[in-house]
């Protein structure tokens, strides 16, 4: 759940925006969009910013992306947005651009979509959440843009217990900690720093200070100094008694249910607890407000379903849920999709809808959903990589192939297609070893690929390759596919030789296959 919707709910914004033709390649046509592919086009923005003394708002995503759609639907296209924008200078780098990849490194960004302010020296001034309403996410960037400091400087400070500023602590509340790739604290002492500054937070700001909690109760990483009090839950009772309360925090509230419920209840918490019980009434207020974006909704109904989950194992196929719920769900779904009509919402909606589907067990409503929705998405392959996720979780293993192939011979752009390439063969490996004449033309094909791509040992594309090769030395871990093994590090060799002797990437390149060339010699 918390994968499936820490980086989109930023993007499933009010239903009410008016839908806006994109032009080809830009995210929306009422801003000036740069579409930067290589280091010149950003520093070009930069020195503009500079002479103009405005900050930079790089926004990376892709063409295929769900969240990046709908951000395209209900968010760029605002007439909000749009009017803030003359204060920045808007930067957008497609994933799949000659480059992109690059840039992706040197910003330390690789989610997609990931939304990042700079000021115009080039500091980070914040990461937008990806997880908040329309109000909330424009006044975090007015925030941004109002000549504030450098959200690392911010963060030490209130580490060092120096005083902040009101919209600092805010800030600090709803900065995108899912999408900060380890810039302002390591991984593994992100739970630790989320806590310090739920603690110190002003309680006067009530929104502030809940926000930092709950994601402290979110990110809990099981150290004793994250053991709750009993205090701690009674006071998510009383939040989950305030409708006002729950509505400001919904995004958090419904992405991290789980996570929050067993941090206080403990692993073995089951639906018919006390907390759990309330927090899913909540949701279901939630879930009912038609205020609220479809999206949000559905994240709600989403949690619900999490929640009533518990105490089951967490890959259960067919989940016992309470028939009203069942029923929810169908309905829900089936009205999100005759009611949604835009296209770049649909590849959001339907394709969470679907997930849902799934998760409630519902796998013949998933799979009839995403099939009919096949022909109505500009990025088919998506649903396909779903359909074939949803065949082999219910063990039929020749048809999760052939849609896992589909999506990837569907699939467009160099690093999507590196992405989808690496899942097809993954999945190869794992549901057909004995395949192996499929397994290196597959193979032997992504190194083609990879051949005709300046950036496919760049970010998200070298990660796609290293899960390549991580693969295929287990499959070779006896030496039996050594032969195939030789070839594929054959051809692999003439793609590193192209690769300039001190460029990093040519060691990443040469070292791709080797672990599975040490195990078979």
């Amino acid at each position: 759940m918390k994968t499936l919707f820490a980086a989109t709910a930023l993007a499933l914004l009010l239903a009410r925006a008016q839908p806006a033709s994109a032009a080809p390649g830009l995210p929306s046509t009422n801003v000036a969009w740069l579409a930067a592919a290589a280091d010149a086009d950003v520093d070009g923005a930069f020195a503009h910013a500079r002479s103009e003394k405005k900050p930079v708002l790089l926004y990376w995503g892709a063409t295929w992306c769900p969240p990046c759609n709908q951000l395209k639907a209900t968010l760029f296209n605002r007439q909000e947005f749009a009017a803030l924008s003359r204060g920045f200078v808007a930067v957008h780098v497609d994933g799949d651009r000659p480059g992109a990849q690059r840039l992706g490194q040197r910003f330390k960004v690789s989610g997609y979509p990931t939304l990042v302010l700079f000021n115009a020296q080039g500091q980070e001034l914040t990461r937008l959440p990806g997880e908040v309403d329309a109000a909330q996410a424009l006044a975090v960037l007015q925030l941004g843009m109002a000549g504030g400091r450098p959200v690392a400087a911010v963060l030490k400070d209130a580490l060092a217990g120096k005083a902040l500023a009101a919209a600092e602590w805010r800030l600090l509340a709803f900065y995108s900690w899912d999408t900060d790739e380890q810039q302002l604290q390591p991984k593994a002492e992100l739970a630790a720093t989320l806590r310090r500054l739920a603690t110190a937070a002003p309680a006067a700001d009530a929104e502030t200070a809940h926000r930092l909690w709950l994601k402290a109760l979110a990110a809990n990483d099981g150290s004793p100094a994250a053991l709750p009090e009993a205090a701690q839950r009674e006071r998510l009772l009383r939040l989950l008694a305030a409708p006002a309360q729950v509505r400001a925090q919904m995004d958090v509230l419904a992405n991290n249910a789980v996570e929050i419920v067993q941090t206080l209840d403990g692993e073995g918490a089951a639906p018919d607890w006390p907390l759990v019980k309330a927090y899913a009434a909540a949701l279901e207020r939630l879930e009912a407000d038609a205020g609220l974006s479809r999206g949000d909704r559905l994240m709600a109904l989403y949690a619900r379903v999490d929640l009533a989950r518990l105490a089951q194992p967490k890959d259960t196929v067919r989940p016992r849920l309470p028939a009203a719920l069942v029923k929810d769900v169908r309905e829900h779904t089936a009205r999100l999709d005759r009611e949604t009509t835009d296209a770049y919402e649909r590849q959001a909606v339907i394709t969470a809808a679907g997930s849902l589907l799934g998760r409630a067990g519902l796998w013949t409503e998933s799979e009839a959903l995403l099939e009919a929705n096949l022909a109505r998405s500009h990025s088919p392959y998506y649903l396909m990589s779903q359909l074939g996720g949803n065949a082999r979780k219910l063990g039929r293993n020749e048809d999760a192939l052939r849609w896992y192939q589909k999506a990837f011979d569907s699939s467009e752009g160099p690093a999507t297609r590196l992405q989808w390439g690496a899942g097809y063969l993954l999945a190869l490996v794992d549901l057909a070893p004995q395949d192996g004449a499929r397994i290196e033309k597959t193979a032997a094909q992504l190194l083609v690929e990879a051949a005709r791509d300046s950036g496919a040992f760049d970010g998200r594309s070298a990660r796609s390759l290293a899960r390549i090769g991580s693969k295929l030395a287990t499959w070779n871990e006896d030496g039996r596919h050594k032969d195939s093994l030789r070839r594929l590090q054959a051809q692999l060799d003439g793609i590193c030789s192209r690769i300039a002797a001190g460029d990093a990437r040519r060691a990443s390149c040469s070292a791709l296959l080797r672990p599975a060339d040490k195990k078979s010699a």
